[in-house]
């Protein structure tokens, strides 16, 4: 498979500097390709990113989209949401995610499928229309237990898969198919695993990137939508 690398994510201890401080360029990402960000905003209740913001002007100035993500925690979800929002500070044109993935106890946990279902709701609801959802062996191994109301209702948003192979597969772990036809976005490599290129200009070596089946206004017209 061809891949397409568009969009890359990433949170503060990507490309920061030995003193802590933040390395990462922009303009060089947008030069080799890049079209994309999504950056860590916040995690469970109380842990922010401090690169968030003060990375987000620069990345929109370098001509890059620029999107959120909130690291899920089996926490109250109202209380997530409240303070997902509150840290992305989120415009028309902010792309915004949940990321499901495994969450260690010591964070809160990780959200059921219901939590999850909750925490699109509220956002959804919040800014106007569907966020997205990130997530790999999590939503395969919940999709068995989805009613019809839950396929329809997840199918309707964007799905940013990660999985880390050749190509990625739109199945369950009972080999049935999951609510989307085809990703939005597919995660096809992070800490230097899976296909190539792992490494982004500006921003460092064997980064989370993102592959799109498709051309740059069509990113554009589907982000934030």
């Amino acid at each position: 498979m061809h891949i397409n690398p568009k969009v890359i994510d990433i949170y503060h201890l990507n490309a920061n500097d030995a003193h802590g401080g933040d390395g990462a360029d922009f303009r060089a990402c947008f030069a080799a390709g890049f079209r994309g960000v999504i950056h860590k905003a916040s995690q469970g209740t109380h842990l922010p990113d401090r690169l968030y913001l003060v990375r987000r002007d620069r990345a929109r100035a370098a001509g890059l989209l620029w999107g959120a993500y909130h690291f899920n925690s089996g926490e109250d979800i109202a209380a997530q949401v409240k303070y997902f929002l509150a840290q992305a500070q989120p415009d028309g044109k902010t792309e915004m995610c949940l990321d499901w993935e495994d969450s260690p106890r010591r964070a809160g946990g990780m959200m059921t499928l219901a939590q999850a279902r909750e925490f699109l709701d509220r956002v959804d609801q919040a800014i106007g229309r569907t966020a997205s959802l990130y997530s790999g062996n999590v939503v395969k191994e919940w999709a068995p237990h989805m009613s019809d109301d839950d396929r329809a209702f997840f199918g309707r948003h964007k799905l940013w898969i990660c999985q880390y192979a050749a190509a990625p597969v739109l199945t369950d772990y009972n080999r049935h198919p999951l609510p989307w036809p085809k990703p939005w976005l597919w995660q096809y490599t992070g800490d230097g695993v899976g296909p190539l290129p792992h490494n982004v200009p500006g921003i460092g070596r064997n980064m989370d990137i993102n592959h799109y089946a498709g051309g740059d206004d069509e990113l554009a017209a589907e982000w934030a939508a």
